[in-house]
């Protein structure tokens, strides 16, 4: 019995996709005079490519910072290490 509402879940899942579909294709005439009267314009989404760019300019920056910061760090333990030294003469 199982298999039974899985399988009508599955096709109705299918037939609501395609419905929405539907409806939007059917729509999209109006939704274009509406923004002719209107004077909006479509705000084009952002493709996929744009995104993952958008993603690793962010991820490039934070690891700029966080070899900003190792850099830092190891320069000021070897100041540290380098002033326990003995001054030679």
């Amino acid at each position: 019995m199982n298999k039974h509402f899985e399988d009508a879940r599955y096709y109705l899942k299918r037939a609501g996709k395609t419905a929405t579909k539907g409806v939007k294709e059917e729509l999209e005439p109006v939704e274009e005079r509406f923004r002719e009267l209107t004077g909006k314009e479509v705000e084009p989404e952002p493709s996929r490519l744009e995104a993952v760019k958008a993603d690793l300019k962010e991820l490039q920056g934070k690891a700029e910072g966080e070899a900003e910061e190792a850099l830092a760090d190891a320069r000021r333990k070897i100041g540290e290490y380098r002033g326990k030294e003995e001054p030679e003469a």
